[in-house]
């Protein structure tokens, strides 16, 4: 089945940088766009990042653009999110989803703190 699991979240101060991990499992990971929403306290999901299943068309929100990039690794079946200059408004619990058909997956999440 169908498996997406997020980690790489913690607490990191304004500025910091993290980098976020989604490993798939269960499809061919490479045929897909993959996708990076988050959701913060009291608030909305919110898209951030899509990457395509080649990897050679990504968007980005307006909010993250320029800060963060979504690489992938077809060989891994991993999809990332490298947030950089962090900003508290970037606190929030970050997902991984993919559509298949149609059906939506989503892993757990990976939650991501930015304060000093």
């Amino acid at each position: 089945q169908v498996q997406l699991v997020e980690s790489g979240g913690g607490l990191v101060q304004p500025g910091g940088s993290l980098r976020l991990s989604c490993a798939a499992s269960g499809f061919t990971f490479s045929s897909y766009k993959m996708k990076w929403f988050r959701q913060a306290p009291g608030k909305g999901r919110e898209l951030v990042a899509t990457i395509t299943g080649s990897g050679d068309i990504t968007t980005y929100a307006d909010s993250v653009n320029g800060r963060f990039t979504i690489p992938r690794d077809n060989a891994k079946n991993t999809v990332y999110l490298q947030m950089n200059s962090l900003k508290p408004e970037d606190t929030a619990v970050y997902y991984c989803q993919v559509l298949i058909s149609v059906g939506a997956y989503w892993g757990r999440g990976t939650s991501v703190t930015v304060s000093s």
